[in-house]
């Protein structure tokens, strides 16, 4: 008996293959899945990263009588107080134009402004692009062809 109970404390080398093979079946099904869901997630941090933009562009032209021409000056100061230069409305980060995998791009005049946000790899970090100006309505595009004016509202 005791040599017979030593053979079945272990698993046989076919059980752990089975094992192995229905958790790379689980994996191969699952990990698409995740990889979408941390694209939405990306997506979503772009929309809300544009939404401070949007107000950090409301601040200055309040503040300063013009829009920011780009994200420089809305980002901190290189020294001393807030200023036109720097008017520390968004983070060190942001003000150079990259930020939870989409790059983000504006233009302004004291007039108005627009901002693209396109995926850094567009199928990795993102399938859309955004775009928003001063009007505050954020549009996408679902495809790599940045987002315009005249694209789709998002909603």
């Amino acid at each position: 008996m005791n040599r017979i109970q030593k053979r079945r404390r272990g698993f046989s080398l076919m059980e752990l293959l089975i094992v192995v093979a229905i958790l790379m079946i689980i994996g191969a099904i699952a990990i698409p899945r995740i990889n979408i869901a941390l694209m939405n997630a990306k997506e979503m941090a772009a929309t809300r990263e544009l939404h401070n933009l949007i107000t950090a562009q409301t601040q200055y032209m309040s503040q300063f009588s013009r829009y920011a021409t780009s994200m420089q000056e809305l980002g901190p100061p290189t020294s001393g107080q807030p200023n036109p230069s720097g008017a520390d409305l968004i983070t060190g980060d942001m003000a150079k134009g990259v930020k939870n995998g989409y790059r983000f791009n504006m233009q302004g005049s004291p007039q108005g402004f627009f901002i693209q946000a396109i995926p850094v790899a567009f199928g990795s970090t993102g399938r859309r692009t955004f775009y928003t100006d001063q009007s505050g309505v954020i549009r996408q595009n679902w495809g790599q062809e940045p987002a315009t004016p005249s694209s789709e509202e998002l909603k």
